[in-house]
């Protein structure tokens, strides 16, 4: 079957086009065909893995032709009594000219003789194509559209699992509550490039590779790890020095097979707490145990670097002890500080744990005041706990009527909490952060 009409190619000279049935030696032409309608700049809904799944699962496609040259195609998977059209598209120069309404036409007649006497759609507006259908009389449906992309191809599961890696749940950087200096800054140098590669590229910047996090015990830097990695929707790989120890042959050969098999992930986040256990300060006579086990973690971050869409961040309580060698300009391309919150992120560490039902009738700054040098885990810790008394005294009767911590009862799991940090730690700190840091 086939349809012959008259197209005109260029300004002046008459040619014809006509439609046909797809054949295997069109394939090449068609995903020309359809790359070049991708320069619209609208997102497909099926992808190109898609499309060519329906050819080859018995879906039907014609093409459209001039000469021997293939300037259109349609394709539809087949589903029962119902059939999909998961790609129309045109060459440029031969657009408007009906022939995607030719080719559809001929496409629903090949699918009745196969028993679809349903056929639908999807394709966002402005996409090619859309005319196309409304000539043919297609009715457009208020419908609500979800989709949500997988960051994993079907390969690379049992490889994650074998990792330990999941995906993280989406809006972990929202929830972080406070931090907003750190936020920002990881914001812009991290997550800006890394998400828009395109953009970073127009304008010169090379996405990051790698990254240190330091800063006192407990002041987020895993958290705000797991909360990129949700950010960017990637697959999130904790690597933990004490269980490769624990199951391989010796520490630098399970790092440098981890490593190896993280670099068959398309995407990942990869984070290392604690580094200062394996990449401390070499020297001394005779070598430290570990010194092997540093050199063949500072030849891994040399390969990591060389494939973009993934990230390593190595978190760290102890810059200073970090070997120089770690730390220096083509491994790591910022060494950012994640310090002890201030009053203003302490404010909305607490706003996030005090109940909204009695919000408005706590003092939230007297909780502020009496939480200097507490991380936000402290602060976590201590606003339980006031929950917990207040329910136990609700509940036995001990409670005078009110329901709900009051500002009271935080003050007193303030006083019960001990602090992480100490004047001595925000002061060394302070100090890493003039020597070390690299924003």
């Amino acid at each position: 079957m086939m349809s012959i009409l008259p197209g005109r190619l260029g300004q002046s000279s008459m040619t014809t086009w006509r439609v046909r049935d797809f054949h295997d030696d069109d394939l090449d032409h068609v995903v020309r065909v359809w790359e070049e309608s991708r320069k619209t700049g609208v997102d497909p809904v099926y992808g190109l893995a898609e499309v060519l799944a329906a050819i080859r699962n018995d879906g039907s496609a014609v093409v459209a032709v001039v000469g021997p040259v293939v300037v259109g195609a349609t394709i539809a998977r087949i589903n029962g009594d119902r059939g999909w059209v998961v790609m129309l598209a045109l060459a440029d120069e031969w657009r408007g000219k009906g022939i995607g309404s030719a080719m559809l036409t001929d496409l629903e007649s090949r699918l009745v003789h196969r028993g679809v006497h349903r056929l639908s759609a999807l394709l966002p507006e402005g996409e090619t194509g859309v005319e196309a259908f409304r000539n043919r009389g297609y009715r457009t449906r208020d419908l609500v559209y979800f989709e949500r992309v997988v960051p994993l191809q079907p390969q690379e599961v049992g490889r994650l699992e074998s990792l330990g890696g999941h995906v993280l749940p989406d809006g972990l950087w929202d929830a972080l509550a406070g931090m907003a200096q750190e936020k920002t800054l990881i914001e812009r140098r991290l997550v800006l490039p890394l998400a828009d590669p395109d953009l970073a590229e127009e304008f010169g910047v090379r996405p990051p590779h790698a990254v240190v996090l330091f800063g006192p015990p407990g002041t987020g830097k895993t958290t705000f790890a797991k909360a990129v990695a949700s950010r960017l929707g990637w697959p999130f790989v904790e690597v933990l020095p004490s269980r490769l120890a624990a199951e391989g042959p010796g520490l630098a050969l399970a790092l440098r097979d981890t490593f190896a098999e993280i670099a068959e992930l398309e995407h990942a986040v990869v984070f290392i707490d604690e580094v200062e256990e394996i990449a401390a300060e070499r020297g001394g006579r005779p070598p430290s145990p570990t010194q092997g086990v540093t050199n063949e973690l500072l030849k891994s971050i040399s390969g990591f670097r060389e494939r973009d869409g993934r990230l390593l961040v190595c978190a760290t309580n102890f810059v200073r002890a970090l070997d120089p060698a770690f730390l220096r300009h083509g491994r790591f391309d910022y060494v950012i500080p994640i310090g002890p919150p201030d009053r203003t992120a302490r404010a909305a560490i607490w706003r996030r744990y005090v109940p909204d039902t009695v919000l408005d009738l706590v003092d939230v700054e007297a909780l502020v005041a009496a939480s200097n040098l507490f991380t936000p885990a402290d602060i976590e810790f201590a606003a339980r706990k006031a929950s917990q008394q207040a329910l136990e005294s609700s509940v036995y009767g001990t409670a005078g009527g009110v329901r709900g911590p009051t500002t009271a009862d935080y003050l007193d799991a303030v006083g019960q909490t001990r602090s992480t940090l100490t004047e001595a730690m925000v002061a060394d700190f302070t100090d890493d952060i003039e020597r070390i840091s690299r924003l």
